[in-house]
């Protein structure tokens, strides 16, 4: 199966027709992951594709050829149980042999279904326990301003992830160290694994919350790749703050009985599921599946 054609590094060169195919390609690809693999957190995977296409089509400066490139922008997948669209995103983008996506949670497999540095060694960071993405760019930023890189670092985050203190901290030592390289994405889908964000932690504003912390912040349409790239491209927000993108986004999008439904952060998906989405999203897997 050919791959959809890769982009140039630097310059974005899929139009809107394109960046939606892909996204749908990638969903299409993350059902059949987690029916292969048996692991489900389709709700969060499917939120943030939009979001990787975004910063994968010409924002990141990252490429193949320099993924241990010291120079390199990081990127830093915090929402780890979200990982086969990352996976599939790094697939499709030539960082992985697309035929090892079908391996996906087995046995031996270095793609597992919480992102690990050991077993996949082109990671930024391994991922699971959520809370750590934010703090871990922050210390490497300030690592590479010592050395005077110019590198990034952008952060993939959940809304649910945002409970959690050490993103404070965090975010309170970007602020003091003006790290205005760091860019965290907030994919806000309203879901967590037992319930509703906004019932969770009382509904308040994550962008008001970032600014109240010294950062500025953005809200975004998180499934608008030409609106999230804007966005992207004005980066820093403000000069000597980090900046925060609150990306607004549902949980199973592109999947009408996946949308906006609690059940989907842990539902692995039945044989006839899988069809039904893969018909809804018109779209084949990145990976031919043995019969």
């Amino acid at each position: 199966m050919a791959l959809i054609e890769l982009e140039t590094e630097g310059r974005p060169l899929l139009d809107g027709d394109a960046a939606d195919q892909l996204a749908r390609r990638l969903r299409a690809t993350c059902v059949q992951m987690a029916h292969i693999g048996g692991e489900g957190h389709l709700s969060s995977a499917l939120s943030c594709v939009d979001i990787l296409v975004a910063l994968f089509d010409g924002w990141l400066r990252v490429s193949p050829a320099r993924s241990n490139d010291p120079a390199r922008d990081r990127f830093l997948f915090s929402k780890g149980h979200a990982c086969t669209a990352y996976y599939a995103l790094l697939a499709a983008k030539g960082f992985l042999d697309p035929d090892l996506l079908c391996t996906y949670a087995q046995r031996g497999s270095p793609l597992i279904n919480h992102p690990c540095r050991h077993a996949l060694p082109l990671l930024d960071m391994s991922s699971g326990s959520l809370g750590h993405g934010l703090g871990m760019a922050t210390g490497m930023l300030y690592v590479l301003r010592l050395s005077r890189a110019d590198a990034r670092a952008a952060v993939l985050m959940s809304d649910g992830e945002c409970n959690e203190g050490s993103v404070w901290e965090a975010a309170m030592f970007a602020a003091a160290n003006r790290l205005d390289r760091l860019v965290a994405i907030v994919d806000v889908n309203g879901l967590q694994a037992v319930g509703r964000s906004d019932q969770l932690m009382g509904g308040t504003s994550l962008a008001e919350k970032f600014r109240a912390f010294g950062w500025a912040s953005r809200d975004v349409d998180g499934h608008d790749v030409t609106a999230l790239r804007a966005t992207l491209n004005a980066v820093p927000f403000e000069p000597e703050k980090p900046s925060a993108i609150i990306a607004k986004t549902e949980g199973g999008h592109g999947v009408s009985f996946m949308t906006d439904q609690t059940l989907w952060h842990y539902r692995v998906p039945s044989p006839d599921e899988v069809v039904d989405a893969l018909a809804e999203l018109k779209e084949r897997p990145l990976f031919e599946v043995s019969t």
